[in-house]
């Protein structure tokens, strides 16, 4: 297969309203994941359906969630149950001439499948520091890492990357015919994410700043 391809669309990854938006491109997939910070994960549960936020992060070809062994959405998750996580990016705010017309600007995934657990220790201590590393650069090798007691209270699952839709609008207003000579401004406003001044907890001036956090607003 294809490196930068995602997998074949299966009957529920493919598009079909606005299909020209569909991104087949497995680096756009891996890029939304690893930029959001969180994800919404859908799926049922005691007769009921839920959709929880969740931090997440991505190694390799699966998108990882952690929480505590007593979650009722992890437990929900390891029984077997099909699930599907959301995850969207708003790039800007696209106004045209219409109010009908107005759109956004936006890069997003939606992945199917069933999560499973992590059982290997070592997997599992890889998949946290990988996590760590989402968060900030290095700081794994600064804070004290979890004791077993805190990581045998942790689960972490991941779900595979394979069936999964990715949909990118990026464009401009389109306009209807009868419209184009309304005097209204049209265009973008974009919308982006930026990282503020890091707020310190503590004054200790023994404790150095480290790079990561110097840099953290670049």
């Amino acid at each position: 297969m294809d490196e930068h391809a995602t997998a074949s669309p299966s009957a529920r990854t493919t598009i079909r309203r606005l299909p020209e938006k569909a991104n087949h491109d497995r680096a756009m997939l891996h890029g939304i994941v690893d930029e959001a910070y969180v994800c919404h994960v859908a799926f049922s549960a005691d007769g009921s359906t839920h959709c929880i936020p969740t931090a997440h992060w991505r190694k390799g070809n699966y998108l990882y969630i952690h929480g505590s062994n007593g979650s009722r959405m992890l437990k929900a998750l390891t029984a077997d149950t099909q699930a599907s996580v959301a995850i969207t990016l708003v790039d800007g705010l696209v106004l045209a001439k219409s109010a009908f017309n107005h759109t956004m600007n936006y890069r997003s995934v939606v992945v199917y499948g069933q999560f499973e657990i992590v059982e290997n220790s070592e997997e599992k201590l890889a998949a946290l520091n990988a996590f760590m590393d989402k968060i900030a650069e290095g700081r794994r090798h600064e804070a004290r890492p979890g004791n077993s007691k805190e990581v045998n209270a942790t689960s972490v699952l991941r779900i595979s990357l394979a069936e999964a839709a990715v949909k990118v609008s990026a464009s401009l207003p389109s306009d209807k015919e009868e419209d184009l000579e309304l005097e209204v401004w049209t265009g973008v406003l974009p919308l982006k994410t930026t990282r503020g001044t890091p707020i310190h907890a503590q004054r200790d001036e023994r404790i150095a700043v480290p790079r990561y956090v110097e840099n953290w607003a670049d």
